[in-house]
């Protein structure tokens, strides 16, 4: 387990991104089980309610899913849950909001692109 907790976020978000990226990145897959609220209470020194309420949103999505007395596991179509949030978010959050900033600056689409392609390759040199 790896998190670093900021104050750019709540908590219990923060704790649902990892195991949201647990997921995605296929380090946790369908049907493994994820660690208990009170393993990620002892882990991070955090309060069990913050936890649980991340834990619970990521159970109300469908993406984990409880067995009483056992554990909280990896639903079957979680990581496609996942993706498909995520695209979504993606969109609302980052490209139409570029979309918007790049009409205000002129931009065309043929200039976004090689914004795009230059910034890849410069992270793909640092990364």
């Amino acid at each position: 387990m790896s998190v670093q907790l900021n104050d750019k976020k709540p908590i219990f978000e923060q704790i649902k991104d990892w195991l949201s990226d647990q997921i995605l990145s296929e380090n946790l897959k369908p049907d493994d089980r994820i660690p208990s609220t009170n393993e990620i209470v002892e882990f991070y020194k955090v309060n069990h309610l913050t936890v649980a309420k991340g834990v619970n949103q990521l159970a109300d999505q469908g993406v984990i899913y409880k067995k009483r007395g056992v554990g909280m596991f990896v639903a079957p179509d979680a990581r496609e849950k996942l993706m498909e949030t995520r695209k979504q978010n993606f969109v609302e959050d980052y490209l139409k909001p570029m979309i918007v900033e790049a009409e205000k600056l002129g931009l065309a689409q043929t200039e976004i692109e090689a914004l795009i392609d230059k910034e890849k390759k410069g992270s793909d040199r640092s990364g």
